[in-house]
């Protein structure tokens, strides 16, 4: 079992960093980094599952799914025994407008 960030999520991820640095201190980003990744371990061994991407499942696209953190969305895809994750926004972002791009380029 592996987690893989795509590198449009690894950029999501610096680009939060970078504003949670500029904004808040450094011990709320390191808060924020540790329940993001608490959260991609606990999907990765089968302790949590995430819910259905309403805006998808809409059109019937039913294997994304999402998770929250207290500051951020995350929207990934099991495959086989793998996690990969697709975008990881902020709760304040715009969100449909990152899913649509994040799918576009997928």
């Amino acid at each position: 079992m592996a987690i893989i960030i795509l590198p449009d999520a690894q950029a999501q991820l610096l680009a939060l960093q970078e504003y949670m640095l500029n904004n808040w201190s450094e011990d709320v980003w390191l808060k924020a980094e540790d329940e993001i990744f608490e959260k991609l371990e606990k999907l990765d061994i089968g302790q949590f599952n995430g819910s259905v991407v309403q805006e998808l499942a809409s059109v019937g696209i039913l294997d994304y799914r999402n998770v929250y953190t207290s500051h951020h969305k995350l929207v990934y895809r099991s495959l086989e025994d793998d996690t990969y994750v697709y975008l990881i926004a902020g709760h304040r972002q715009d969100y449909p407008s990152l899913l649509s791009a994040c799918l576009l380029t997928r």
